[in-house]
């Protein structure tokens, strides 16, 4: 039997998302491809229950993740079944809709019809009443953002869900769907953006501004760029790892010599600092307070550990963010 470390709450950091009254942890866990039947049930278990001990209360999904599409949810739901049922109260627990789950026209995208379909079969994989945040993942450029915003909207009507998110919205999108949803009574909470030292994107086009003014608040994916932005690669690409693999996501094309230079440059900054280049990356996306959380994904309770000891430092001097300025987009 799993009991949870009386101690959790002590060093973690909790942000306030946008102007709810909800907080989120400032690292969160993402169950994206390490929570399927190709991975060790004793892994994953080891990896949730380490998590929830430091402290991170935040559980993020989406239908499709795995793989294959479902299987996060339906590990979760055994998970917390079996460890976290005392807990559930303590926990965000997130969810998507958006990407191919099945054939035919009603399987993906943004219409109403496959959005709240997609809930429901969520829910019932994770063997929950309700998420506390229900995601439309990516805009649909043939559905109605009244539709797609409005289905959101009836998630929380019906109980099924506490908040919405919207994920992968540009900036204009993400007005529109904020001031759809506040005449319809239900703010938009929070918005899920792919963010990095590496990928500025949410800077350079403005989304980050229109959060600040919307008063919506933010979840990053990818901090770590795909593993890229840590000790893995400066050496070489193990054999292992996901480069190697040439994963859709990350191959060996990406890593250039100059790419593993500057990595190595922005190594010995983190080692200035008392970081692992992960935790500096992790930081990084944490300076100032614009970003209320930052998703983290997981192979090992060690990476979690590892992840979680960015906190200890999440302030950054002048002279090193332009050192990092400087190496990333020499």
């Amino acid at each position: 039997m799993y009991t949870a470390h009386p101690d959790r709450y002590a060093d973690m950091p909790y942000r306030r998302t946008g102007r709810s009254g909800l907080k989120l942890p400032a690292l969160s866990l993402g169950l994206w491809h390490n929570f399927g039947p190709d991975r060790s049930v004793e892994t994953q278990r080891a990896i949730l229950r380490r998590a929830f001990d430091l402290g991170v209360t935040h559980f993020d999904l989406a239908n499709n993740y795995g793989p294959p599409p479902g299987a996060a949810e339906s590990a979760l739901g055994e998970f917390l079944k079996a460890d976290f049922a005392p807990y559930r109260d303590e926990l965000v627990i997130s969810t998507k809709a958006g990407y191919l789950m099945w054939p035919g026209p009603y399987g993906e995208w943004g219409s109403r019809k496959y959005v709240l379909s997609s809930l429901d079969q969520s829910l019932k994989r994770m063997g929950l009443d309700y998420v506390d945040i229900f995601y439309s993942h990516r805009p649909d450029p043939d559905t109605p953002l009244e539709e797609t915003m409005g289905a959101l909207h009836s998630a929380v009507q019906q109980g099924k869900a506490l908040y919405v998110g919207v994920s992968n919205y540009s900036a204009e999108q993400t007005r529109e769907a904020a001031r759809i949803l506040g005449e319809l009574g239900t703010p938009l909470l929070i918005h899920q953006p792919r963010y990095s030292m590496l990928d500025r994107r949410p800077e350079d086009e403005g989304l980050l501004d229109a959060l600040d003014e919307l008063q919506v608040g933010s979840i990053v994916f990818s901090p770590l760029e795909q593993g890229v932005l840590s000790a893995r690669y400066l050496d070489g690409i193990p054999e292992d790892s996901r480069a190697a693999s040439d994963s859709p996501f990350l191959n060996s094309d990406a890593l250039t010599e100059d790419l593993v230079g500057r990595l190595r440059d922005l190594n010995d900054i983190a080692k200035s600092r008392g970081q692992t280049l992960a935790q500096m990356a992790l930081a990084w996306v944490l300076r100032g307070g614009r970003v209320t959380s930052a998703l983290v994904g997981a192979s090992s309770a060690r990476q979690i550990e590892d992840s979680v000891g960015a906190i200890a430092n999440l302030d950054f001097d002048a002279e090193e963010l332009a050192r990092i300025d400087a190496i990333v987009k020499q």
